[in-house]
């Protein structure tokens, strides 16, 4: 676990370099899984019910905001064509958010809540950070979606193949199973026969051997190769995975420039 997470943390630090501002933020807004954790409900839709919740300003309203602005963030790095247009939706969102967070702030102050209005005083200079920092935030979280996207996508890839695999085993392990049975049975059934009948019994059961042998080695190879796929595809993923930083690195270098 710890190495996973070493790993993320690389990845946000590769792509904010020496911005530490820009790093603490994203690393509080990013998900490392972004399907599973952002909405998938219609981007509108979670305005909708944000904004009529901000009509009785309380802290419900600052957490359906936190979950629009989430979405939109995510939807403006999988749009590149739309940017402009999530842009000034993400602008709008901070806005009213940060709106939102300073009437809590002040019911919080006159109830001598001093934890809480400290919390919210750090929530009101992230939107601040978001509004004057909106390009950097939509770029960087762009690469790193990205990345984790496909990072995601390999993982489902090799789970399948595992699991493809293991079916195969199992498969594998109920027939020779029913194998054994059914010898078994023709075992007890040649005892009952007459000799010339047990004899030509006996011969066939040699050529049954002979097919179940071949059945088993036709099995145990697609195994092997299915097996042999895997090592194959798991090295490719590494080479992909290399090829998309190599890629990213370049992008995030024209970005800065």
């Amino acid at each position: 676990m710890q190495k996973k997470e070493e790993k993320e943390e690389d990845l946000l630090k590769e792509l904010c370099g020496d911005d530490a501002k820009l790093y603490d933020f994203l690393a509080r807004t990013l998900y490392l899984d972004p399907i599973a954790a952002i909405s998938q409900r219609d981007l509108e839709l979670l305005i909708e019910e944000a904004e009529t919740s901000f009509k009785d300003v309380n802290y419900n309203a600052i957490l359906k905001y936190r979950a629009v602005l989430d979405k939109a963030i995510f939807e403006a790095t999988q749009n590149p064509e739309k940017r402009g247009r999530y842009i000034k939706v993400i602008q709008d969102l901070t806005s009213k958010r940060a709106h939102a967070t300073e009437k809590e702030k002040e019911k919080a102050e006159k109830k001598g809540l001093t934890d809480h209005v400290a919390s919210l005083e750090k929530r009101i200079e992230h939107y601040k950070f978001v509004s004057e920092r909106i390009d950097d935030v939509v770029n960087v979280a762009a690469h790193f979606y990205n990345e984790k996207l496909a990072m995601l996508g390999d993982v489902e890839r090799r789970k399948a193949r595992r699991e493809k695999i293991q079916a195969m085993k199992t498969e594998e392990r109920e027939e020779a199973r029913g194998e054994v049975e059914k010898r078994e049975a023709r075992r007890k059934a040649r005892k009952e026969m007459g000799r010339e009948e047990r004899r030509e019994a006996e011969k066939e059961e040699k050529r049954i051997g002979e097919r179940e042998e071949e059945r088993r080695e036709a099995r145990r190879e697609k195994i092997r190769a299915m097996e042999q796929e895997e090592r194959q595809e798991a090295w490719g993923d590494k080479e992909r995975q290399q090829a998309r930083r190599k890629k990213r690195r370049e992008a995030r270098r024209k970005e800065l420039e």
